[in-house]
């Protein structure tokens, strides 16, 4: 059974509940990422002597499970587990696990480290079924802890990762995808972090690649080298060492070696970066072009990165926006840079994306291929495109793919891109400065108040015009909102509360709307086709990427749908739901629909990993599906059952408010219950025998009566639920191991991914009419009245307001 990626998410963010707070994220991330490693090594080639990693004889994570409890459990897996994986795959040190000044002494030591294992060691953590083409899923938890760790680490320790989003877009500019030499393919980053970025590369390739990295810190090279290893890259080469001082990588006769790519994002305007480096005789020539300043070593790790690249090579490097523009020794270089032809393009990326500075940056596109003629280079103004998370920024799906499409084509695309050429940039006015709002406009146009339609009254021509996209699809229905009241001049037609209904229910609109909704019905019945067809071993990567082209190719042509949202709805469900759901069916078949869990309280959990008293949760609650959920399956099957549950629960929520308002009405001072410690059925009904050898009014008893026969009712209620609840749970659990195929697709596919692609363009579509109602809102509020009229409306209430004054005698 495949794993789901929100199961392993959850087990690995446990994991990291039991270190945190003994020490700070950058720190437990080792610990963490360490056991991950080692589980998944030892799922996968624990005793395969033909295996990408060794696992040595009584240093798997089997072993490591004999561990716990054991009073010396830190020591001995430092040296009978992680110690014999270090020698035999040539890996950097791992963390201490007998480290008491962050896992605690004594037994709080051995308790922490014993939890973590026990996390791990969970039947569903199992690594070796993973298997479809092209999941990735130990890679992605990975992503997913870091990504975790850098925002819980702060300003100061996230460096050690580039967000996965600007890691795909410089594999994907550098144009690796594009390259069908038969010869192996070699990309390199000098400074390699957690490898993130050359795995995105490896990932963008799609053809086996050599992947060599540098990094400066020990303990970050070998988390890059682990997770090579966790994304099927055991013998990418990792070394941890100072690349500007003493880069490892060399040809024989002691220059840098060359590769095809290279990617970057190097520390941000380093300011030790001369530190060991000879910059007057450079041993590799890496200066020919200028000596970046003593206190920056921006353009230093750039000319690095020049040096490296073969005659045809290709780079794309992370850097800060300064570069484009700081003059000095930094302009020089950039102009000899340029002179070279080496820069293809640049792209302006959006502030607060990086977990080391909130400063923005922009990605160099360099290319020594034809570098001699070239003219001119590309740039992209793609500041603006980002969604707050958290307290960082971070590029959506729409982001990235609308940044690769246009530079694949490089299409100019207004307030966006366009074609710079060198002639421009060097004209003495830019002397070679390359910052982007130089080139792109992309302010947008003010929206300027009409001095004549405030004094007179009426909508501004040129305000109703800025409208015309929305005119150009629906003509008619701007004669119906609007009558020229003066040359150059509208009046609107109808209310400002009637604007919304009078465009949603335009014969034109709901025509554009039908069109929409007819075409948009032909692309998904198109995919739910294609989806049917799915099988067992089928390639995800390519059924999503197929999904993908075919829905921005569907709005295209759509004059007011913006393509790229609609394609962001389709990728955000998929990285919820959808992707899930497709590698289990490449893993298992649709069979996977027939699989649930029933969820267990968590207990204390023995030697095992088991929880000692495992109890299962009462209800549907405690059933999760793997694809069809408990929730969908009785919608399909069960839906008059489930609406008689649901009666019954009204009927509770009622008799509770009666109840409810019951006893409010009868507990105060003067209350019929006034006199009673506390109400509850019992003690009513011994007050009510009470009250009754009393004689108490009738009126009394009655009130007390009603409150016995509602609580009783209310319990009556109560059972029924239960009762209802217990049979639909039995049947919901026969149900499932007899779903068929044919019930599993049309659940999943009809009732499942297609209601939420056809609210998606319903949304779109919403937008649409709200803009234009809002915009039409706005300038009939604004010229609503003219300034005379007002002022005569003001001097009419000041005259009556005086006149009461007068009469007050307040004023004389």
């Amino acid at each position: 059974m495949a794993i789901k990626k929100s199961e392993l998410y959850s087990s690995l963010w446990a994991s990291c509940d039991e270190l945190r707070g003994g020490m700070d994220a950058s720190q437990y991330k080792d610990y963490v990422l360490t056991m991950l490693f080692v589980k998944y090594i030892s799922d996968k080639y624990k005793g395969d002597p033909f295996g990408a990693i060794a696992v040595p004889e009584g240093a798997s994570f089997d072993n490591m499970v004999d561990l716990v409890g054991n009073a010396e459990i830190g020591d001995k897996i430092n040296k009978q587990i992680l110690n014999p994986i270090k020698e035999a795959n040539k890996l950097n040190e791992f963390p201490d696990f007998n480290d008491e000044n962050k896992l605690g002494k004594g037994k709080d030591l051995v308790d922490t480290v014993s939890e973590l294992i026990r996390i791990f060691n969970d039947p569903k953590l199992d690594f070796s079924k993973n298997s479809a083409e092209g999941d990735d899923i130990l890679g992605d938890a990975y992503e997913y802890l870091m990504r975790h760790f850098a925002t819980e680490s702060g300003k100061s320790k996230g460096q050690f990762y580039t967000p996965s989003e600007v890691s795909r877009v410089l594999a994907k500019v550098i144009g690796i995808n594009q390259n069908n030499s038969s010869i192996q393919t070699t990309a390199y980053d000098p400074t390699c972090g957690s490898g993130s970025l050359l795995l995105k590369v490896a990932n963008e390739a799609g053809k086996s690649i050599t992947l060599y990295g540098q990094e400066k810190e020990t303990t970050t090279a070998n988390l890059a080298k682990m997770n090579m290893i966790l994304h099927n890259n055991p013998t990418a080469e990792i070394i941890a060492d100072n690349t500007l001082s003493r880069p490892f990588y060399k040809e024989e006769n002691g220059s840098l070696k060359k590769f095809d790519y290279v990617v970057a994002n190097p520390p941000f305007s380093l300011k030790s970066w001369s530190n060991g480096v000879n910059v007057d005789s450079d041993d590799y020539d890496r200066f020919a072009l200028g000596v970046p300043p003593e206190k920056n070593g921006d353009y230093a790790f750039l000319l690095h990165i020049l040096k490296s690249l073969k005659a045809n090579g290709k780079a794309a490097v992370v850097l800060p926006h300064g570069v484009l523009f700081r003059g000095n020794a930094e302009g020089e270089i950039r102009k000899n840079i340029l002179k070279k032809g080496y820069i293809k393009a640049i792209i302006g990326l959006p502030a607060n994306l990086f977990y080391g500075t909130g400063i923005p940056a922009c990605i160099i596109v360099l290319d020594k291929e034809n570098a001699e003629q070239r003219k001119g280079l590309f740039m992209i103004d793609a500041s603006k495109g980002f969604v707050k998370d958290g307290n960082k920024n971070r590029l959506r799906e729409q982001d990235i793919r609308k940044i690769t499409d246009v530079f694949d084509s490089f299409a100019e695309v207004p307030k966006f891109s366009r074609m710079v050429s060198i002639a421009e940039i060097a004209d003495p006015k830019n002397d070679y400065n390359l910052n982007i709002p130089r080139y792109i406009d992309t302010q947008e146009a003010e929206d300027i108040q009409d001095l004549a339609g405030h004094l007179l009254g009426g909508i501004p021509q040129k305000d109703v015009d800025s409208l015309q996209s929305y005119w150009d699809l629906f003509p008619s229905l701007k004669a119906d909102l609007f009558s020229p009241a003066r040359v150059g001049y509208f009046e609107l037609n109808v209310s400002a509360e009637n604007i919304k209904t009078t465009i949603f229910n335009h014969p034109e609109f709901v025509a554009f709307n039908t069109q929409m909704h007819t075409a948009f019905d032909e692309w998904l019945h198109q995919q739910q086709s294609e989806w049917y067809q799915l099988d067992k071993g089928f390639t995800v990567k390519e059924a999503i990427d197929q999904s993908a082209q075919t829905i921005l190719s569907h709005f295209e042509n759509n004059a007011l749908v913006n393509r790229y949202a609609m394609y962001q709805h389709l990728m955000q469900y998929w990285n919820e739901v959808m992707q899930d759901d497709f590698y289990s069916i490449a893993l298992d078949g649709w069979k996977a629909g027939n699989e649930f869990t029933r969820l267990v309280i968590k207990g204390k959990k023995g030697k095992d990993g088991k929880t000692a008293k495992d109890k299962e949760i009462a209800g549907l609650a405690g059933i999760e599906g793997r694809m069809v959920t408990p929730e969908m399956l009785i919608h399909y099957f069960f839906a008059a059952q489930n609406e008689s549950l649901q009666d019954l629960e009204n009927q509770l929520n009622l008799t509770q408010e009666a109840l409810a308002e019951i006893e409010e009405e009868n507990s105060g001072e003067e209350g019929i219950f006034s006199d009673l410690e506390k109400i509850n059925l019992k003690n009513v009904k011994d007050f009510y025998k009470q009250r009754k050898a009393e004689n108490a009014p009738k009126e009394e008893l009655k009130y007390i009566k009603n409150y016995i026969d509602t609580q009783e009712a209310l319990g009556g209620i109560t059972k029924l639920i239960k009762i209802a609840k217990e049979n639909l749970e039995i049947k919901v659990l026969t149900q499932y191991p007899l779903l068929t195929e044919a019930e599993i697709k049309d659940m999943v596919i009809n009732h499942k991914w297609t209601p939420v692609l056809q609210h998606a363009l319903k949304s779109e579509q919403e937008k649409l009419s709200q803009n234009l109602t809002q915009r039409i809102k706005e300038l009939a509020d604004r010229y609503q009245q003219a300034l005379p009229v007002l002022e005569t409306k003001t001097m009419e209430a000041s005259q009556k307001v005086l006149a009461h004054l007068q009469k007050m005698g307040l004023v004389w």
